[in-house]
């Protein structure tokens, strides 16, 4: 455990520093120390691109990848479906669908509103889920899944609506923000997200014993002592503070909470006590690299961190599906 925490804090690090040192401008890495180690009498203009422009890009797309892994990990212990991700609690659908309305319905609205327009529409989303889901004192997994799947279509039904007979202008706004990237970063926004999901980070931690028990299935979790729909409820929402926020920084970024929880499974077990944080990492490494693959490896054109780890993810959760062994509720 500690030899593979150390690895992928390693491949973190790495992460940060080539983020940070490679792009349009190349900050030698001798410079690039010197700076970190004393900011004032360096040029000031690698200061700017660095310090302004790819520290906060890098350290956003760190703390989305690990809201979102978390919050997969999560999601795939309360479904108990290794399918599962945060987008079948509605949250990407209900983010999509606030954000777009925000874009191209309301004219002149304030731009610094809409992460809080995104973040209200996911919670609002994995909100109806849940209480539509309630049936003889209780929920399901199965109907969470389902009447997740209907609402998420009729979101995503109302988002093409939109796009299809807005002004040109603002829906390619929306576009971008619905493709998920880090290009907006800045340090109010950084800090702001560190903050949010410091807490349901560190209670996602400290709930490992309650997602062991419930991923064993109701019955077997209430003979336990587990009072199963609170802990579902619970459960349901530190999935959505983790990845509603996360889609609020950086717009729609698909697949990291599918992806990453499977290789911190393959990795170290499904104890959730190892699972939580090497997810972390795992997911912090994925958007990273991502949003440092999409702004280099075809420079200058720049792809959205979303697009690429689609990429990835599209071909992974294919091979979820082949994958009989893996595949099982």
């Amino acid at each position: 455990m500690i030899r593979i925490l150390a690895a992928l804090a390693l491949v973190v690090a790495v992460l940060l520093v080539a983020s940070v040192a490679y792009g349009d401008v190349v900050v030698p890495f001798g410079e690039l120390v010197s700076l970190l180690a004393q900011p004032a009498g360096t040029n000031p203009q690698i200061e700017t691109i660095v310090f302004d422009l790819r520290m906060p890009r890098v350290l956003l797309a760190m703390l989305v990848g690990a809201g979102l892994a978390v919050a997969g990990a999560i999601a795939q212990a309360v479904m108990r479906n290794p399918l599962a991700e945060p987008g079948i609690l509605g949250i990407n659908a209900g983010a999509a669908l606030a954000a777009t309305i925000f874009i191209v319905a309301l004219d002149n609205a304030p731009v610094q509103i809409l992460p809080w327009a995104g973040f209200a529409g996911a919670s609002v989303m994995a909100a109806a889920i849940y209480i539509l889901s309630w049936r003889n004192g209780g929920t399901s997994s199965l109907r969470i899944i389902l009447i997740g799947i209907g609402l998420s279509a009729l979101a995503g039904a109302a988002t093409t609506f939109l796009t299809a007979f807005g002004e040109i202008g603002d829906v390619q706004r929306a576009m971008i923000w619905l493709a998920g990237s880090v290009y907006h970063a800045d340090w109010p926004g950084v800090r702001a997200l560190a903050l949010w999901l410091a807490a349901p980070l560190a209670f996602s931690m400290i709930s490992s014993r309650e997602l062991d028990l419930i991923r064993f299935g109701d019955q077997a979790a209430q003979s336990l002592g587990q009072r199963v729909n609170a802990v579902r409820a619970l459960m349901i929402l530190l999935c959505t503070l983790l990845s509603g926020a996360a889609v609020a920084a950086a717009g729609l970024i698909g697949f990291v909470g599918l992806v990453a929880p499977h290789i911190a499974r393959r990795l170290v077990g499904p104890a959730h006590a190892r699972l939580i944080p090497i997810s972390a990492l795992t997911g912090a490494a994925l958007v990273m690299a991502a949003d440092f693959a999409g702004r280099t490896v075809i420079a200058p054109v720049q792809l959205p961190a979303g697009i690429v780890t689609a990429l990835i993810g599209a071909p992974f959760f294919a091979y979820l599906l082949r994958d009989r062994q893996n595949v099982r509720a």
